[in-house]
Parts: structure tokens; sequence; C-alpha cells
């Protein structure tokens, strides 16, 4: 936690339960997760996921209305910031591609488009679920 010693308590307390969770989370999964920690209004989660969003710690998943800790810590420099979402799972998989964002630039520059934020959420099956179960 060292280098995020800006963060409040309730940042904190939420930032570590992303941290820990194995999948994304909803708002209300996370208020369900900390309760015991006194956090007892949906506002407290969302304000903190607000601010935690701001500082490029956590994403939203838009398809999912739910929340994963970041990946990676140099993801802002990118533009296009990916994600592949298991539905079986649930494992998320945080990507940034060079040629992607390229084919994106170019498209946005011929149609003079301004684009305020470009999220690319791929719904399937991850490698580990499509795989044929391994007998023994």
């Amino acid at each position: 936690m060292s280098m995020h010693h800006d963060l409040t308590r309730n940042q904190a307390l939420v930032f570590e339960a992303l941290n820990r969770a194995e999948g994304p989370l909803s708002a209300y999964t996370i208020l369900d997760l900390l309760r015991e920690e006194g956090f007892r209004a949906p506002l407290q989660v969302y304000r903190a996921l607000e601010k935690l969003q701001e500082l490029g710690l956590v994403h939203r998943l838009e398809s999912l209305n739910a929340f994963v800790a970041c990946a990676d810590p140099d993801c802002h420099r990118h533009e296009v910031i990916g994600f592949a979402i298991c539905e079986t799972c649930g494992r998320v998989d945080e990507f940034a591609d060079a040629e992607l964002q390229a084919r994106l630039d170019g498209w946005v520059d011929a149609h003079g488009f301004k684009p305020a934020k470009t999220v690319i959420e791929i719904r399937g099956i991850c490698a580990a679920c499509t795989e044929p179960a391994q007998t023994a």
C-alpha cells in the first residue's frame, strides 16, 4: 500500500478488496465485503470507486457494471484499453494493443470523430475453460 499512501481509508479498503478478488466485483458486492469495516451505504463505495478510477487504479467493465483493479500500472499511457472477459470462470485479462490503437486512430482521424474514452470488452471463454478437462 505504500505507493498509494494518499488514499483515504475507504478508498484503500475498496482497492484492497478489488486486488484480492478473483474477478470483477459490483459495487454492492464490495459493500457487502466491507460491512465489517463500517461501510453502510452504496454511496461510500461509489465515491471511493470514482476516485480510484480517476487515479487509474481501478477500471469499470461497462458490460458487467463491475470493477477490477488495474492489472497494468502503465495502462494509462495507452489510449485504448481492452478487457477479455471469460463468461465461464469470470477471469478478466487486461490488454493494450498498438496495432488496434493505430487502426482506431486512423478511423477517428478519417471521420473527424473526437473520442472521450475507448474501452474494448471481449466476452467469451478463456483458454483454460476451452481446453478439454485433463483426465487423470
